[in-house]
């Protein structure tokens, strides 16, 4: 697992945070963009070159490989490259969680053209998505990491684009497995019910849970 411990403070995350997020939903903007546009061929062509050269642009100083989870040395982590949370994933939606007193974890957030499966509805994968990352974040209530063992979804009905909450909490803890549920639902109700085993992982067992260092 890639985890990095940064010497930086909050201030210097709160600058990060101004810089990168802006550019975040610009390119989420544009993705969006780009399946509803139907500007002329010549426009295409122009902003397509644009791209290119604005993605040229940011490659000219990069990490290697993906982001991973980088954490302050007082503890706080940034899990900016996460495919649901990540600040700097354009393909996140992103969710931003409340963790309630009792284990409840939930996010009211809105999908829209991106995350299309059957016409005018979330693909069934993203729903997927969405409720293992908040599960396995409910199972992370008592600062333990917890991976991902089964994942069951019961897709009671079509998902909508457009506002959503999902939400989950822990069911039972079984030694080193937490069981959770949780359910995805729109303004009608629930569409999405799932329950998921969630597994301490080996080396948080002989460190305590402390992230490593790579």
């Amino acid at each position: 697992m890639q985890f990095t411990l940064e010497d930086i403070d909050a201030a210097e995350v709160v600058r990060r945070t101004a810089l990168y997020g802006p550019l975040t939903d610009a390119v989420r903007d544009l993705v969006d963009a780009t399946i509803r546009t139907e500007v002329d061929e010549d426009t295409i062509r122009d902003v397509h070159a644009s791209v290119l050269a604005a993605t040229d642009r940011l490659r000219a100083h990069q990490i290697d490989g993906a982001f991973g989870v980088r954490y302050t040395h007082h503890g706080e982590a940034m899990a900016w490259g996460n495919s649901v949370i990540g600040l700097r994933n354009a393909i996140a939606p992103p969710l931003s969680v409340t963790h309630e007193p009792g284990g409840l974890v939930w996010s009211e957030f809105v999908l829209g053209a991106a995350y299309e499966g059957p016409p005018g509805h979330v693909h069934g994968g993203v729903c997927a998505l969405v409720l293992d990352q908040i599960l396995g974040m409910s199972a992370a209530s008592n600062d333990k990491p917890n991976f991902t063992g089964t994942l069951t979804l019961r897709y009671r009905r079509g998902t909508p684009l457009g506002p959503l909450r999902v939400e989950a909490r822990i069911d039972r803890v079984e030694g080193v497995k937490t069981f959770v549920v949780g359910t995805i639902s729109d303004a009608a109700g629930v569409t999405v019910e799932a329950d998921g085993v969630f597994i301490l992982p080996t080396w948080a067992r002989e460190s305590g849970g402390e992230p490593t260092s790579k």
